[in-house]
């Protein structure tokens, strides 16, 4: 019976050994932390979104400069198969409003995660909890730790997948600590950048102070050529939510160019340009900008205090200009959050470092899955999407060329 290691006890991990063992292999898993599953579990917690109801093409695009890749991995698991597989295991799921995929209401993260853990041991996949892998062992080998006993030892399976994770939630065991092992071997990684986080904006104290935590709904946000519609937040480091977390390729790009990067803020989408231009051009009667704001156009606090941050007093002195500002409001960007507290991360395993199969190419034997290739996605079902479909298809790679 063939051997494999899975190095990563995540979605692509978890899925790669299933997989494997359904194919009668003989599978072992080896995770860091004391569980499985621990990024997945708290991925939950901000609702538990598995996939999406996208079409194909719309799917694939959302992956980005990583998209011709992707259309093949979702090809082969796509939506469709994760919900199957769901449903296989006793989560049975549904669409909701926005697209998104989620279980049904009485299933939590841990309910999936331990029917998963049940099927994996049904299967005979051994989990080695508190197992650290180290790096390569000569031409086929892998050095691994285990953390209990302190000790350190070597393996040489038929096939090796690598699956542990990019660098955000360092908590969780996805800390990145793998690239210099990678690099010691030749492989070429590509730096990590936050990706689906906050973006931070110079607000002054008194700002601050009057808005704090404070949603704006059905707004439009803007980088360069990039529109994303949603909700937003101000907090006190600036702006998260949806929108901001999609535009993060397109200000991370624009950041490089300069700080700060243009973020356009649309309060009013659904109106066209005349029909705003028309509602500001009743007479304002001696009413003050907030009152004629929330009057003419249901816009309240902390809008009034917006405006009063992000523009001078000119670009609401006429019908005009205040018209051209609340299409666009311009939030200053100079910075995304830090690494640790993105959702998740770009960077990792240069795409030009592995072969069709997901195989390195410096290292036959050995494949990559999930988050440690270098590709991002928003959220929305498209993050765990693309981690199962990896490790799908790493699995089926597996399967062929060696089993």
């Amino acid at each position: 019976m063939k051997h494999v290691a899975i190095i990563g006890g995540g979605p692509a991990g978890l899925l790669a050994a299933q997989r494997l063992a359904e194919a009668g292999w003989q599978v072992a898993v080896y995770e860091a932390q004391a569980t499985v599953g621990r990024k997945f579990l708290v991925a939950g917690h901000g609702g538990f979104n598995l996939t999406n109801s996208e079409e194909a093409e719309g799917f694939a695009a959302r992956y980005g400069a990583s998209q011709p890749a992707f259309r093949e991995l979702l090809a082969h698991f796509s939506a469709a198969d994760l919900r199957h597989w769901a449903a296989d295991l006793g989560i049975a799921t549904f669409v909701g409003s926005s697209g998104r995929v989620f279980p049904q209401e009485q299933h939590k993260p841990a309910d999936l995660l331990r029917a998963w853990v049940a099927r994996l041991r049904e299967l005979g996949v051994v989990l080695h909890l508190r197992h650290r892998w180290l790096g390569f062992a000569g031409e086929t080998g892998l050095q691994l730790r285990n953390e209990a006993t302190n000790e350190t030892f070597t393996l040489s399976p038929d096939a090796t997948v690598l699956a542990l994770g990019g660098a955000s939630w360092q908590k969780t065991g996805s800390d990145g600590q793998w690239v210099p092992a990678l690099q010691a071997a030749g492989v070429q990684c590509v730096p990590f950048a936050p990706a689906n986080c906050g973006a931070e904006v110079a607000w002054s104290e008194f700002f601050r102070a009057k808005v704090g935590r404070t949603p704006l709904k059905n707004i439009a946000l803007r980088c360069g050529s990039h529109l994303e519609r949603g909700e937003v937040m101000l907090t006190d480091y600036g702006v998260e939510g949806t929108p901001v977390y999609a535009l993060t390729p397109a200000l991370r790009e624009a950041l490089t160019l300069g700080s700060p990067a243009p973020l356009l803020l649309d309060l009013k989408p659904d109106l066209s340009d005349a029909q705003l231009l028309q509602k500001l051009q009743k007479p304002r009667a001696g009413r003050s900008l907030p009152d004629f704001l929330r009057q003419t156009l249901r816009l309240s606090h902390p809008i009034p205090t917006l405006l009063r941050e992000t523009a001078p007093p000119e670009a609401t002195a006429t019908p005009e200009a205040l018209a051209q500002l609340l299409r666009a409001v311009p939030l200053p960007v100079h910075a995304l959050r830090p690494l640790d507290e993105a959702i998740s991360t770009a960077g990792g395993v240069a795409w030009s470092e592995v072969d069709e199969h997901l195989m390195l190419r410096r290292r036959p034997g050995t494949y990559v899955a999930g988050e440690m290739l270098d590709w991002e996605a928003p959220t929305g079902g498209y993050l765990l999407q693309g981690c199962f479909s990896t490790g799908a298809w790493v699995a089926r790679s597996i399967a062929q060329r060696i089993g």
